[in-house]
């Protein structure tokens, strides 16, 4: 039978490296509230990602966006995008405002900056947008509309480990920047993210994700638990080392897919002029839903699962304005799904999957 092939699979680091960090903690008796690995695995991750911030680890990348809607005292409506993972809408609407739908463009599957202006009112208080799989939104022009509308800028960076784009860290635009290391990503923590704060206090955020301490006996403001564990930071530190051969796998796999897939009836995603990828998912966009639901049937029969990522379109879940209707994003979200894409997929495998598609679409 099949071995079942799942979308994406954790990259493990070799057992006796991660127990070598364990057994330190286990010496220093101290699991969380900053340790050690904690305080390193930051200083790691802003030499690798070259980026201006440091970054603040916390536990989850909702978390992460949670922290930055609060922590910019934002209150009112947030411009973002339907095409995104439900933490996205579930933050904006968890911190008690109101997400404003844009809908997105069709090639590139971001916010569509041209689009941004005609839904600001006097209530719009910032932006917040997807890096769509890890594709860079058009950030010179968003950042535009911001400084014009006096707006703050938050971005949904989760895909976004490692990706550069014009020579600089993704992470280094907008007021706030945050990534997920959540065990699905290309980089990971097993549970995890960071908040890069560009143009925020530091101070402010790290409070905010410690409760709101000042010190041992006093506060300076509200917060909540959002601290990273030293067990968490152990597997970051210990996958740090492989991410290069990590990504540099995943860009052969990715370029398997094209050379094999091509001709078939359906479309890729175009990525941003001047952007160093990593090559987080590879997602297909077929003519009709109809289309994918065949492939993904022939593939899910096989032991193979891939993802209708994203979808639903967050304009349509039930607990946003019913009244918001992004035609772009509905359509493309009922026809894209991601095929599996991990650091150790084999070429048998890999090989499998396409004929898969092949299939489904010559049926």
């Amino acid at each position: 039978m099949q071995e079942r092939i799942n979308v994406t699979k954790s990259f493990l680091p070799p057992i006796e490296e991660y127990v070598e960090l364990i057994n330190n903690i286990w010496s220093k008796n101290n699991v969380t509230n900053r340790g050690d690995l904690v305080v390193k695995l930051e200083s790691q991750l802003q030499d690798y990602l070259n980026s201006k911030d440091k970054p603040l680890l916390v536990c989850n990348g909702t978390i992460a966006l949670q922290i930055a809607i609060n922590a910019l005292d934002i209150k009112g409506e947030i411009i973002t995008t339907p095409f995104s993972y439900i933490a996205t809408t579930s933050s904006i609407v968890w911190e008690g405002c109101q997400p404003v739908f844009v809908d997105i463009h069709p090639d590139y599957l971001t916010i569509d900056e041209t689009k941004i202006e005609a839904s600001i009112t006097n209530r719009t208080k910032a932006i917040l947008a997807t890096h769509v799989y890890g594709n860079a939104c058009n950030v010179e022009a968003i950042e535009n509309i911001a400084l014009k509308y006096n707006l703050k800028v938050i971005y949904d960076a989760a895909h976004c480990f490692g990706v550069s784009y014009k020579g600089k860290s993704i992470f280094d635009y907008g007021d706030v920047s945050i990534c997920s290391f959540h065990a699905t990503k290309v980089f990971h923590t097993g549970e995890g993210g960071a908040i890069f704060c560009n143009n925020v206090s530091k101070e402010k955020m790290h409070y905010h994700h410690n409760f709101g301490h000042k010190d041992a006996i006093s506060f300076q403001g509200i917060g909540i638990n959002g601290k990273m564990s030293e067990l968490n930071a152990a597997m970051g530190i210990s996958i740090l080392p492989y991410i290069d051969k990590i990504i540099n796998n995943r860009k052969n796999i990715y370029e398997y897919y094209n050379s094999k897939l091509i001709g078939i009836n359906c479309s890729n995603i175009l990525l941003r002029n001047y952007l160093d990828w990593n090559y987080s998912y590879y997602p297909i966009i077929f003519n009709k839903e109809s289309e994918l639901l065949k492939v993904k049937d022939n593939m899910n029969n096989n032991n193979i699962y891939p993802r209708r990522y994203f979808y639903p379109s967050l304009d349509s879940v039930d607990f946003v304005d019913s009244n918001q209707f992004c035609d772009i994003s509905r359509d493309l979200s009922s026809r894209i799904l991601c095929l599996p894409i991990y650091s150790d997929l084999k070429l048998k495998d890999l090989n499998f999957i396409i004929k898969l598609v092949k299939e489904g679409l010559c049926e």
